[in-house]
């Protein structure tokens, strides 16, 4: 298992179109996604511990921004027959084990992930009401195991704050977590 930091944000990058399964059997788009304030595109597994020890309060966080008109989409990308924890029947029995409050989708061909320059999991693209990205950070300061009960919520005040300015904070700290497991 490889573990990387995501790069520094590139600020007004627009966000990339896609049309992907979700384990809800529906397709989903970019515009299916995005909120009136904003959308965070994550790529996640579920193998990864970096994942895992995040899920609960990923969960929470995205319920909350929903509030403040951020809506989040998950985007699986992994090579499934590499590690079969992440195939597209767990993804569905994860997303309902664990209430997902967005679409998690699977990037079979692994292109969406390619094209927004995703290298891990978590890999957390936040952008504004334009789609323009504002934010390349970490959730929060947990990495394979979870952080202590309150610490700063990183990518929860990040995306508020974009909501409320437009933009994101100057200083982001990258996430951390295990490189996507590209194919062949």
């Amino acid at each position: 298992m490889v573990s990387l930091q995501t790069p520094i944000c590139e600020f007004g990058k627009p966000a990339i179109d896609f049309a992907l399964p979700g384990v809800d059997g529906r397709i989903w788009t970019l515009a299916d996604c995005r909120g009136e304030k904003g959308l965070l595109v994550m790529f996640i597994c579920n193998h990864c511990p970096y994942v895992k020890a995040i899920r609960d309060r990923l969960v929470r966080d995205l319920r909350e921004l929903r509030d403040y008109g951020v809506h989040g989409v998950a985007i699986m990308s992994n090579d499934p027959s590499l590690y079969p924890e992440d195939s597209f029947d767990n993804m569905k029995r994860t997303a309902e084990e664990w209430d997902f409050p967005f679409p998690y989708l699977l990037d079979e061909t692994q292109s969406v992930a390619k094209a927004y320059g995703a290298v891990c999991t978590p890999d957390f693209f936040g952008y504004n009401a334009d789609l323009q990205l504002q934010y390349r950070g970490r959730l929060d300061e947990s990495r394979k195991e979870t952080a202590p009960e309150g610490v700063r919520r990183d990518l929860f005040e990040a995306m508020k704050e974009v909501v409320l300015r437009g933009h994101g904070p100057e200083q982001q700290i990258p996430s951390m977590g295990c490189s996507i497991k590209w194919r062949e």
